[in-house]
């Protein structure tokens, strides 16, 4: 099967109303050109899922600015002040994850899991309508999983069939939110013939699309 998909076919699958996560880490391992096409579909209700909300011209920031983001899930916003307006004005719903929560909320949906236990939020606001369970006298919030209908990731390499690996510190959230979407896009830096499996972090099963980057070899 070909996974190699092209700017038209990367843009007809994406709708309105979908929920998409977005790998990246203050945009550091964002797939800033899958952005730039989703900014130029003008798609509208978007539900992203990402660590923040990038900066106003980088990373998610431009769907933000671009008024296509109806939610978003995310750690902070601090780098984002039209983010952080549109929150105030009420024109954008944002749900604040402390980071190591989210991430585990996302593992647990790619792992098949009912979701995590956490010490993380009990007795603040961040309890408020959720279940506390206690174990062996410490008391935990339940939180559920999340998933998304897409994941756009951005590797380093890319052999022909979609294994993956990673840029350092670009990793971040990549390779666990590469599990946890119905389905998986990938940008890629650089095409090899083949990778070494020692070094593949994310294998090809998990990945449904891949598009080559401008310095694709």
């Amino acid at each position: 099967m070909n996974k190699w998909i092209d700017k038209k076919q990367f843009q007809s699958l994406i709708k309105d109303g979908q929920s998409i996560m977005v790998g990246g880490f203050l945009t550091c391992g964002t797939p800033e050109m899958l952005i730039d096409w989703i900014v130029e579909t003008n798609v509208k209700d978007l539900t992203i899922i990402c660590n923040d909300a990038g900066y106003p011209d980088k990373g998610v920031g431009k769907l933000i600015a671009n008024n296509q983001v109806k939610k978003l899930i995310a750690s902070h916003i601090g780098t984002n002040p039209y983010a952080g307006k549109l929150m105030g004005d009420g024109l954008l719903e944002v749900n604040l994850i402390p980071q190591g929560t989210l991430i585990e909320q996302i593992r647990a949906y790619g792992a098949g899991l009912g979701g995590i236990l956490t010490p993380v939020g009990v007795r603040t606001s961040i309890q408020e309508g959720k279940q506390v369970i206690t174990l062996s006298n410490k008391e935990f919030l339940l939180e559920e999983p999340i998933g998304a209908d897409l994941a756009l990731v951005n590797a380093y390499y890319s052999d022909r069939l979609g294994n993956l690996t990673y840029a350092r510190t670009a990793r971040n959230f990549n390779p666990i939110i590469a599990l946890s979407a119905k389905h998986v896009i990938a940008l890629i830096d650089r095409k090899v013939d083949q990778i070494d499996p020692e070094t593949v972090i994310t294998p090809h099963t998990f990945i449904h699309y891949l598009v080559g980057g401008e310095n694709i070899g």
